[in-house]
C-alpha cells in the first residue's frame, strides 16, 4: 500500500508567479551597475547577417543561462518559464533566436565582447581588488582540448578543438580563446599570450611600458625555444615548466648539496627545496620534493621528485617559484568551465562554437565578479556551489500597493549571505 503525499498529489505546471532560479537577480543587478548590455551593443557589429538586431540581449540570455547551468542553446529556454522574466528586466531571447545570433558570428564578436568586459571591469577601479605589487599583472595561461560532434555524424568522428585560457592573478578575471587543435603550438601560444596582454585589467595609468608578466602552463610543449624568443621580443616576463628531458636532468645533477634552500611554507608531510641553475640563456629553478610517507613504507630507494621551470625573471628564486605555482589556479578555471557550459561543443560550426565560448568566459567573470564584490567570505566557490546556494533559489512574485516582492523559500541555508550580497550590489553606482 503506497501513501504520502508524493504519491499521492497532483500535479499541474499553472502557477505564473513562480521564479525558476531567483536567485540569478543578484547577477542580473551587477550586469546593469555594469551597464553589460548597451557595451555590448556598442561593441558587437554583425553587420546585416541574421540575428544582428540587439545583440546586447541576446549576449545576456545566453549568458544568464549559462550561469544556470546551461551547456546546450536548448537550456536557455529555463529563462522563459513562469514569471522568471521579470527579474531579468528583458525580455528572455528564444532557443532558435540564440541560435541563429551565434552561427554567423565571427571571433571579432568574441573580441569585442570581452574588450567591452574588461573595459567596464578596468572602469570600475574602486569594486577591483588592488592590482599585483609593482603594477603588474600576472597572468597564467593554459590549453585544454574539447570535441565538438559535427552535424549528422557520430562521435567517432568528432573534430578536437582547444580552449587557451588565461587568468590574471590577483584579480578574478578570466580569458579564453578558441581554436583549433593547433593551438598548442608556438604562433598559438604567442598568439594567446599577445591577446591577454592586450586585455589586461590595469587601467591606462597603471598599465607598464611592458607586456604582462605571463605564467605559463607546463605541458603542451610551450617550453620551447620559439615560445621564449617570442616572448622576450613582446617584452613579456615568463616562467614556463619544462619536463625532465636528459638537458634538464644534466643540469639538475650539477647543483650543489648545500645550493639548496628550504621552502618554508611546505606542508609538514614532507621535505621541500628550491635551487637554480641555468639552461641555454634562461635561469633553471629546480624544487625538490620528499615525502615522509616514502621513510614510512620502507621503500628500497628514497628519491626526491624534481619540478622545474625556465625564467627570465630577476626576482629572488623562492618569489618566482611561489608566483609560478599559482598556475594551478587555471587548471581550476578550465575544471569550472568544464563543469557547466563548457561540457561540450554542440555545434559543428567553429564560428558558433567561437562565439559560444567567449560568452562562457564572459559569464564566468560575473559569476566571479557576484562573488568577490558581493560576498563577505573571500574564499574561491566552484560556479556549482554559487549556483546551488544563491542562484537556483526559487521564488514567487507578487504585488501590494504597487510594489514588487520577491519571496524566497524560508529557512534557505543561506538567506544571510544572500541578503547581505544583494545589499552591496544595489550600493554600487550605476553605469
Amino acid at each position: 500500500m503506497v501513501h504520502g503525499l508524493a504519491d499521492r498529489s497532483n500535479v499541474a505546471f499553472d502557477d505564473e508567479r513562480v521564479v525558476v532560479n531567483a536567485g540569478l537577480v543578484l547577477a542580473v543587478t551587477l550586469g546593469r551597475r555594469l551597464g553589460l548590455e548597451a557595451l555590448i551593443d556598442a561593441g558587437v557589429k554583425l553587420g546585416e547577417r541574421p540575428g544582428a538586431w540587439r545583440p546586447g540581449r541576446k549576449v545576456l540570455s545566453l549568458l544568464h543561462a549559462m550561469l544556470l547551468g546551461a551547456d546546450c542553446i536548448d537550456d536557455c529556454d529555463v529563462l522563459r518559464a513562469a514569471n522568471t522574466e521579470a527579474i531579468l528586466g528583458q525580455r528572455a531571447m528564444a532557443p532558435s533566436t540564440l541560435g541563429t545570433f551565434c552561427g554567423p558570428s565571427r571571433s571579432g564578436m568574441s573580441a569585442s565582447s570581452t574588450a567591452s568586459w574588461d573595459k567596464r571591469s578596468a572602469a570600475r577601479g574602486s569594486w577591483a581588488p588592488a592590482p599585483a605589487v609593482g603594477g603588474w599583472s600576472s597572468m597564467s595561461t593554459a590549453s585544454s582540448a574539447r570535441y565538438t560532434a559535427a552535424p549528422n555524424a557520430a562521435p567517432a568522428t568528432a573534430t578536437p578543438a582547444s580552449l587557451a585560457t588565461t587568468r590574471s592573478l590577483p584579480r578574478a578575471r578570466t580569458a579564453t580563446r578558441f581554436c583549433t587543435f593547433a593551438c598548442v603550438t608556438a604562433a598559438r601560444t604567442l598568439s594567446a599570450v599577445r591577446c591577454a596582454s592586450s586585455m589586461s585589467c590595469l587601467r591606462g595609468s597603471e598599465r607598464p611600458a611592458r607586456a604582462a608578466r605571463s605564467c605559463l602552463e607546463p605541458t603542451r610543449g610551450f617550453g620551447n625555444k620559439k615560445v621564449t624568443a617570442g616572448l622576450r621580443a613582446q617584452g613579456c616576463e615568463y616562467s614556463i615548466g619544462v619536463t625532465m628531458h636528459k638537458i634538464v636532468s644534466t643540469q639538475i645533477a650539477l647543483i650543489a648539496d648545500d645550493a639548496w634552500q628550504p621552502v618554508s611554507d611546505y606542508p609538514d608531510s614532507g621535505v621541500c627545496e628550491v635551487a637554480e641553475t641555468t639552461l641555454g640563456s634562461d635561469r633553471l629553478i629546480v624544487r625538490r620534493v620528499h615525502l615522509h610517507a616514502q621513510d614510512e613504507q620502507g621503500e628500497l630507494f628514497s628519491f626526491w621528485r624534481h619540478h622545474a621551470l625556465i625564467t627570465n625573471r630577476s626576482e629572488a628564486i623562492h618569489d618566482v617559484d611561489l608566483e609560478h605555482r599559482q598556475h594551478a589556479v587555471v587548471e581550476l578555471v578550465i575544471g569550472d568551465l568544464k563543469a557547466q557550459a563548457l561540457a561540450h561543443f554542440s555545434s559543428g560550426n567553429y564560428s558558433a562554437n567561437s562565439a559560444w565560448t567567449v560568452i562562457v568566459c564572459l559569464a564566468h567573470n560575473l559569476r566571479r565578479w557576484t562573488e568577490v564584490i558581493a560576498l563577505a567570505d573571500s574564499t574561491p566557490r566552484t560556479a556549482a556551489t554559487i549556483r546551488r546556494r544563491l542562484f537556483s533559489i526559487p521564488g514567487r512574485l507578487t504585488k501590494t500597493a504597487r510594489r514588487w516582492t520577491l519571496h524566497l523559500p524560508a529557512r534557505w541555508p543561506w538567506q544571510i549571505d544572500f541578503l547581505q550580497a544583494l545589499t552591496r550590489i544595489r550600493a554600487l553606482p550605476a553605469a
